[in-house]
């Protein structure tokens, strides 16, 4: 058998692209089989909340749908406290091998304008990988309240300044964003009181201990439809496609506007393989017809973005929540 050494020079380059083709070729189904491995076993989901609330309700389903997708089982695992930030931070000290991902809400671009500290860097501590979607807030009230619009509710709040309360989802969430920024376009005064999440939100809300709060729609609607809750206005600078029939806060506070954000991300350092297989898999699943029926029933547009997108749009948020938390006045006990 002819070795490279005996052969022309010609015949040589055409022995060793030849060698390096086989090379090639040969190495390309293991790699294709690794990447097809992934995930072997079971992957774990954290979800900042607690369970029994709209965004954990969220997480299951996608949780579900993927793991459907996978044929391997998606673990949520329920990390709430500390305004979201026990479980990020889990997910920024979990072993960045795809098997450890974490849900991020509103919180995520929220702290870093609210907090000095974070046991985490929000830009550099994570893996983007897709923004799921963006929920409406709705301003909600109980039966008794006296009000029934936006309107209504700010003659009360300025006949009697800072003695209406009104029930946030947890210090520095994006229904505490809300509640402040429609304190600062109104010019009136309120006492924030925060839950530690929907189900603690809603066993004060039902009863009418506390009269108004700012709540995930998707979480309120069974209680609107019973009669439960009234639906005083939805905190979009415009209706939302899903529910049109729902007014604005801007239609009597003009300028006013917000939403709360839901989106994946994984630690940082996680293999670029890995990431773009997890990040294309959401994608693929908060997309299935199925799932946008749901998410939009509940009162989420969903958006899917690319990693690269989502990543921008947490630095763009950053900014812009500090504008907000600066205008609002809001602060922080560390």
């Amino acid at each position: 058998m002819s070795t490279p050494s005996s052969l022309p020079d010609f015949r040589r380059r055409q022995w060793l692209a030849a060698a390096a083709s086989g090379a090639a070729c040969a190495a390309l189904p293991a790699a294709l089989r690794a990447q097809g491995a992934y995930p072997d076993k079971p992957v774990k989901m954290i979800v900042p909340m607690p369970p029994g609330g709209a965004t954990d309700g969220m997480a299951r389903l996608i949780a579900l749908k993927l793991g459907e997708r996978w044929g391997q089982s998606v673990v949520v695992e329920n990390r709430a406290g500390a305004g979201a930030i026990i479980g990020t931070q889990a997910v920024a000290r979990a072993a960045p091998d795809g098997y450890t991902f974490g849900l991020v809400i509103s919180s995520h671009t929220i702290n870093p304008a609210v907090r000095s500290t974070l046991p985490y860097d929000t830009l550099k501590d994570f893996t983007p990988l897709t923004q799921l979607g963006s929920a409406v807030i709705a301003l909600v009230a109980h039966p008794g309240f006296a009000a029934s619009d936006v309107a209504g509710l700010i003659k009360i709040a300025r006949a009697e300044p800072g003695r209406l309360e009104y029930a946030s989802l947890g210090v520095g969430t994006a229904t505490h964003v809300a509640g402040e920024l429609l304190k600062v376009k109104a010019g009136i005064d309120l006492t924030h009181v925060p839950y530690n999440g929907s189900a603690p939100a809603y066993n004060d809300l039902l009863p009418g201990r506390v009269k108004v709060g700012f709540v995930i729609l998707e979480s309120a609607l069974p209680h609107i439809q019973s009669g439960r809750l009234k639906l005083l206005a939805i905190t979009n600078g415009k209706r939302s496609p899903s529910h049109p029939e729902f007014p604005t806060i801007a239609e009597t506070v003009p300028g006013y506007a917000y939403e709360s954000i839901f989106g994946f991300v994984a630690p940082a350092g996680l293999p670029p393989a890995i990431a773009q297989k997890l990040s294309a898999d959401l994608i693929a699943t908060v997309k299935r017809p199925e799932v946008v029926r749901q998410l939009n029933a509940w009162g989420t547009d969903v958006v899917g973005s690319t990693p690269e997108q989502f990543g921008g749009f947490i630095r763009r948020e950053i900014e812009e929540t500090r504008d907000v938390v600066r205008n609002a006045g809001i602060k922080l006990m560390e």
